[in-house]
């Protein structure tokens, strides 16, 4: 009867250490681009908008350039459309890797201003 308990717990704690390590692995922190530049992993950048950057309709790429608050400039190679609200954005967040002098981003966040902010008016 003992030994049902201890393989029981044996069991349940094998799968809390995989299922704590797999969650681990999945989290992909927020860097600055210099730290970005230096990282082998997956990261996150957030930077401001530079330009409206370029979509190439034959490779299905989309080339822009963000800034971070240091100032610093990252050129980012989006594999997709452009987003429909990119020039309303205010700030992007690129999930992807450096590589090769260019940030290589497979997913992109748009953070536009908020449109329930309230307005200014002549009172």
């Amino acid at each position: 009867m003992r030994s049902k308990y201890i393989i029981g717990g044996i069991i349940i704690l094998g799968f809390t250490i995989w299922a704590a390590l797999s969650f681990n692995a999945s989290l992909t922190p927020y860097v600055s681009i210099s730290e970005a530049k230096q990282s082998d992993n997956v990261v996150q950048v957030k930077g401001e908008r530079v330009d409206s950057g370029h979509f190439d309709v034959n490779t299905n790429k989309f080339v822009f350039k963000i800034r971070d608050e240091n100032g610093e400039v990252l050129q980012v190679v989006f594999d997709g459309a452009k987003p429909g609200n990119f020039e309303q954005a205010s700030y992007v967040v690129c999930v992807g890797k450096y590589e090769n002098g260019v940030f290589h981003a497979r997913e992109l966040l748009v953070k536009c201003p908020s449109k329930y902010q309230a307005e200014e008016s002549d009172l």
